[in-house]
């Protein structure tokens, strides 16, 4: 079970059709909606399926319902090893918990700026370029669950205070959630209203029309299928965040997926083989690139070919991701996800004080550890 679409599905079943002609295994695939792959339980998948793409913030929840099988398996060590060195980012030790390796990541991505080289010189590179440019109404930021709250976390570790991720303290202090809050609150301003109900796919579309005005969209998950010359009417270019505080663009709240496997599959040594495959470098900057993924292998993000392929996308967005930052992992997180992205939405539409939303923000995320606590 994969997400639908270009760059979540195309390269799995590419890459399933040489996987079958090298052994003989048939690998079938699924997918299911953007909105529905971050939020659908993974024991349920589990249960259904024998490989499943995930993203790494529901390893502390899949841990704790023991529905995924640990991929650290003995005698693989020097694979796994080389894996590791060639994460981008924290993309491997992202699916690392309590001890274990639970997914390998095959999709490497972080919130970047997508820009139109047709429309602008540059890619603004300071959050004051970018408010310019949303005065003249040509910014879209993706602002619906859970992205809203991603650009929170963006801005919180731009600014130079990353949200905690332990429960140790409030998963914000209170100047830099009011100043991150409030960023978010004047651009929002400044933005179409409809970008509270926009994910990054529809941003893209939109910016990509012929006849579209937007030339920026600065916090944004990369999307590589958009870099590529006639997948849409008008190509996006793609660089890296603008910062907002420090003077490197680091903070970034991490994204990717990583290939899993079921506890519960009856084919688990065969789905694990085939997990190793795939997320190898050779695999990764080869068919796997090459049927439109978005690899989480360092071969590929320094493939001169993959990059030519894309317009330099992944040279050129590649110290965002290795200066990005992993979100909680927690039992309990995913609906701490969801209904602080809420909050944050209720607040930019209202235009609230900005104290009490990141307030609200903080009792939330404590809550959301009592399960962890219990256990």
């Amino acid at each position: 079970m994969t997400w639908s679409h270009p760059r979540g599905y195309d390269p799995m079943v590419a890459c399933s059709a040489l996987w079958k002609g090298k052994t003989g295994v048939s690998v079938e695939w699924e997918k299911r909606s953007l909105q529905d792959f971050e939020s659908f339980p993974v024991e349920e998948l589990a249960r259904a399926y024998d490989l499943i793409v995930i993203d790494h913030p529901h390893v502390g929840q899949i841990t704790a319902e023991k529905c995924l099988a640990p991929l650290d398996v003995p005698g693989r060590e020097a694979e796994r090893e080389a894996l590791a060195r060639a994460s981008v980012g924290q993309s491997y030790p992202s699916y690392t918990w309590q001890g274990r390796q639970w997914a390998f990541p095959i999709d490497a991505a972080t919130q970047v700026q997508a820009w139109r080289p047709d429309l602008i010189e540059a890619a603004p590179t300071i959050w004051t370029e970018v408010l310019a440019l949303a005065e003249q109404g040509r910014v879209l930021l993706p602002l619906r669950p859970p992205h809203s709250l991603m650009c929170f976390y963006t801005v919180a570790a731009d600014l130079g205070r990353p949200c905690t991720v332990d429960g140790s303290a409030d998963l914000v202090d209170g100047e830099t959630g009011e100043t991150a809050f409030e960023m978010l609150r004047e651009i929002a301003a400044l933005v179409d209203p409809a970008c509270l109900a926009m994910d990054p796919i529809a941003v893209f579309e939109k910016m990509a029309e012929a006849g579209s005005r937007i030339a920026c969209a600065p916090l944004i998950y990369g999307y590589v299928p958009y870099a590529v010359e006639d997948f849409r009417p008008r190509r996006l270019g793609f660089a890296d965040m603008p910062v907002v505080g420090y003077n490197d663009p680091v903070g970034s709240a991490l994204g990717g997926t990583g290939i899993a496997v079921s506890a519960f599959s009856a084919a688990r040594e065969a789905a694990i083989d085939f997990a190793y495959w795939i997320a190898s470098g050779d695999v990764q900057r080869g068919p796997y690139a090459a049927a439109g993924g978005q690899p989480g292998h360092a071969a590929a993000w320094e493939d001169d070919d993959v990059n030519a392929a894309t317009g330099n996308f992944y040279r050129a967005t590649r110290a965002t991701l290795e200066g990005a930052w992993v979100r909680p992992r927690h039992d309990g997180y995913m609906a701490f996800q969801q209904q602080a992205s809420d909050r944050i939405n209720e607040g930019l539409a209202g235009r609230q004080d900005a104290r009490r939303v990141v307030a609200d923000i903080n009792r939330l995320f404590q809550e959301s550890l009592a399960p962890t606590a219990a256990g």
